[in-house]
């Protein structure tokens, strides 16, 4: 079975490109609930291209179950939104993963 269209699927194969026998062993992507409720995302750069790229902290608040919060700490993108946002993190990942780095 192949990989799913859009955002996971995206994602999906980003990962796979990451898993070279070593760093799937250390590192990962990890999506989990949160009680308020929501979702928390958390995908390790360590050792990828993205490790050390800066990220411009995202806070959007529309609504109590409308929000997202994303940053980059630790060489983690670290990630929390309302129960119909997780989409909306998973685009902002891409979208900051495929940009042209502005470090260049």
């Amino acid at each position: 079975m192949t990989g799913t269209g859009g955002e996971l699927g995206w994602l999906e194969q980003w990962y796979q490109a990451q898993c070279d026998g070593d760093w799937e062993h250390e590192w990962g992507v990890r999506i989990a609930t949160l009680d308020n409720p929501g979702w928390t995302v958390h995908i390790d750069l360590e050792e990828t291209t993205l490790s050390g790229r800066p990220y411009v902290t995202t806070d959007i608040r529309r609504s109590h179950s409308d929000w997202v919060t994303a940053k980059v700490s630790d060489d983690a993108f670290h990630a929390s939104c309302g129960p119909l946002n997780l989409s909306e993190v998973l685009r902002l990942f891409r979208e900051w993963a495929t940009s042209v780095s502005q470090e260049l």
